[in-house]
C-alpha cells in the first residue's frame, strides 16, 4: 500500500499537514512519525501550480495517481477548499485522473460553522476525478486536531474500508 499526502495550505509544514499526516498513520496503521510513503505540500510547488506543464507537478501528479491512499487536505476557506488545492487538482483528468485511488478528504477550520464542507465541496471534486471516494470527509478544528478524539473515532470506523480498498489496487 502506497499512502500520499497532499496538503493545500499556503503555509508550509502547516497544521494542515500535520492533521493530513496524523490521519494517514491512524488511516493505515503506520507507527506515528511513519506518516506517508510520499508527502507533497503544496505551497513547494509555487507558480508551477499556475499553468500546464511544470515537470514538478506532473511529478506530484504521477505520485497521486500510483498511490494506493491519498488524504486530500486543506484548511477552509470561505467554506471550501484552498485555492491551491484547486490548482493541483485541475492537473488531474476528469472522471479518470484519480482511477484506483482511494481518496480521503480532510478539511480543516477555525469553528464548527464549516463541518459540512468536506462532504459538499471537496468529496464531489475528488469523485469527479475518478477517485474512490468510499469513506466520508472529516472535519477537524485546526486549533485541536491532535487531541481531537474524532481522528480516531473516524479512524476506527473507516480504517477496515480504506485498507481493504487500498489492497485491491495492482
Amino acid at each position: 500500500m502506497t499512502v500520499t499526502v497532499v496538503a493545500g495550505n499556503p503555509k508550509p509544514a502547516s497544521r494542515t499537514l500535520a492533521a493530513a499526516t496524523l490521519l494517514a498513520e491512524k488511516l493505515t496503521g503506520r507507527e506515528p512519525g511513519a506518516g506517508a510513503d510520499h508527502t507533497i505540500d503544496l505551497v513547494e510547488l509555487g507558480p508551477g501550480l499556475l499553468g500546464w506543464g511544470d515537470e514538478q507537478v506532473a511529478a506530484a501528479v504521477r505520485t497521486v495517481q500510483e498511490s494506493s491512499v491519498v488524504v486530500f487536505a486543506s484548511p477552509t476557506f470561505k467554506a471550501t477548499y484552498s485555492g491551491l488545492l484547486k490548482l493541483f487538482l485541475d492537473q488531474f483528468a476528469g472522471g479518470t485522473g484519480l482511477q484506483g485511488v482511494v481518496a480521503v478528504p480532510l478539511m480543516l477550520g477555525a469553528g464548527p460553522a464549516h463541518a459540512l464542507a468536506p462532504e459538499l465541496t471537496l468529496r464531489p471534486v475528488l469523485s469527479e476525478l475518478g477517485g474512490t471516494c468510499a469513506v466520508p470527509g472529516l472535519y477537524l478544528l485546526d486549533s485541536a486536531y491532535a487531541t481531537d478524539p474524532a481522528v480516531d473515532r473516524y479512524a476506527e470506523r473507516w480504517a477496515p474500508v480504506v485498507r481493504a480498498l487500498a489492497d485491491l489496487k495492482p
